[in-house]
């Protein structure tokens, strides 16, 4: 078996890490939102397709604001606009690093899950020989794999 990830962060670099985290906790936070799933998907989104679009719409409204909806005004849509392109290249870099973070931490859990496997498969054979110090060890571990008794499902009389 090959261990396709194998590294050690040195503890100065993790707690940067965590500090730099700690940055970004304390600086983009307070200015982000959170959205229900129902709500993301009932937005009107404005895609890589819309972009060049909306940012004629941002221009345009500073030159011809008549036709602005009643709703709207064009200093609120250059600041959004401006936000928008300020926060893209953000979320492209952290979008990046957390595809990549995602891919690490799969790939170590691949790597020990399979020694981990082969440890408790180990221990099973090991109680089949008699082998001490298998069983308790043996006992402890297959929690992991027994399986849960399905909920009976009452039929309601009418």
């Amino acid at each position: 078996m090959e261990n396709k990830v194998s590294i050690e962060i040195p503890a100065a670099d993790l707690q940067a890490i965590k500090d730099a985290i700690v940055v970004l906790q304390a600086k983009l936070g307070p200015l982000l939102i959170a959205l229900t799933p129902l709500q993301r998907k009932n937005r009107t989104k404005m895609g890589e397709a819309s972009r060049p679009f909306v940012e004629k719409v941002v221009e345009y409204s500073g030159t011809n604001s008549e036709f602005l909806p009643a709703f709207a005004k064009a200093a609120d849509l250059l600041q959004d606009w401006k936000a928008y392109q300020e926060l893209t290249p953000v979320y492209n870099a952290l979008k990046q690093l957390l595809s990549n973070l995602d891919d690490t931490m799969l790939e170590l859990g691949v790597d020990l899950m399979k020694v981990s496997n082969a440890y408790y498969n180990q221990t099973k054979s090991g109680v089949k020989l008699d082998v001490p110090n298998a069983k308790p060890v043996y006992e402890d571990l297959r929690v992991r794999y027994e399986q849960k008794p399905k909920k009976k499902v009452e039929l309601l009389e009418k």
